[in-house]
């Protein structure tokens, strides 16, 4: 899919139950690439791909997007150009890069012109997936409107800079990429709440364990936590996977 591909004009393309991704990158087979990953995500799905910084401009004036997946090297000019040139347009477009650009200047620019995350290629889908789930509960969050207490501001700012704890080859010391995926499947899979000893149950772990991968998942905003309280004794924590954008029910990832 080039410019050509994106839908027709006059057509809202954010509709609010699902995030449009604009693919940016040089490389059309890299951003085939990307573009599947994406597809893979429930509750995001590519637009458009451009392969120049022109072709981005041209698709965004006509067709807005809710996210860019942008590479910093462009032909005819880098990324992070492009970015400025689209807040002097007025775009408010999010943007997560998607680059091999490793040095710090850059990413130090990436982060002052508002990226909302910094992916360094080569990555795995599950990488991308993290931080489009992320960047998905985040936009859920906010997209609720009214006012938040400190709590919530905090849990706000901490979901897309905690994310890369929620993927697998990212977590932190003493957690297992495949347990962790375990619980995340488990979630997804479950269509309702479940309190940490079902979850631990159907993983085949310690109710403790179980304790341990949850709160990483609630601290980096992926569960929604609800309290059950029964005739007598402490209220039962029940767990729910927070679906990625607005009305769509939690799903599990395509295979």
């Amino acid at each position: 899919m080039n410019a050509s591909d994106v839908n027709a004009p006059g057509v809202d393309v954010c509709d609010g139950d699902v995030f449009d991704v604009l693919v940016v990158d040089d490389d059309m087979r890299v951003a085939r690439i990307n573009a599947a990953y994406v597809a893979k995500v429930p509750g995001f799905r590519v637009s458009a791909q451009a392969h120049s910084a022109a072709e981005a401009l041209s698709i965004l004036d006509t067709h807005p997007v809710d996210l860019i997946l942008l590479d910093h090297y462009l032909p005819d000019e880098n990324g992070l150009d492009l970015v400025r040139r689209l807040r002097e347009r007025g775009h408010r477009t999010d943007v997560i890069m998607v680059t091999a650009a490793r040095d710090l200047a850059t990413v130090q620019a990436a982060m002052r012109l508002g990226a909302l995350q910094y992916l360094v290629k080569p990555f795995t889908f599950a990488s991308l997936r993290t931080r489009l789930e992320a960047y998905g509960a985040l936009r859920h969050t906010l997209d609720t409107g009214g006012e938040a207490e400190q709590a919530e501001v905090d849990r706000i700012f901490g979901t897309l800079a905690a994310a890369r704890a929620d993927a697998p080859n990212d977590l932190p010391k003493g957690h297992s990429a495949p347990t962790a995926e375990l619980v995340r499947r488990i979630l997804l899979d479950a269509g309702g709440p479940l309190s940490t000893q079902q979850i631990a149950d159907r993983v085949g772990i310690s109710r403790q364990t179980a304790q341990r991968y949850l709160k990483l998942l609630d601290r980096t905003g992926r569960v929604t936590l609800a309290l059950r309280y029964g005739e007598t004794g402490r209220p039962e924590h029940r767990y729910s996977w927070l679906p990625p954008a607005t009305g769509r029910a939690p799903e599990p990832p395509a295979s």
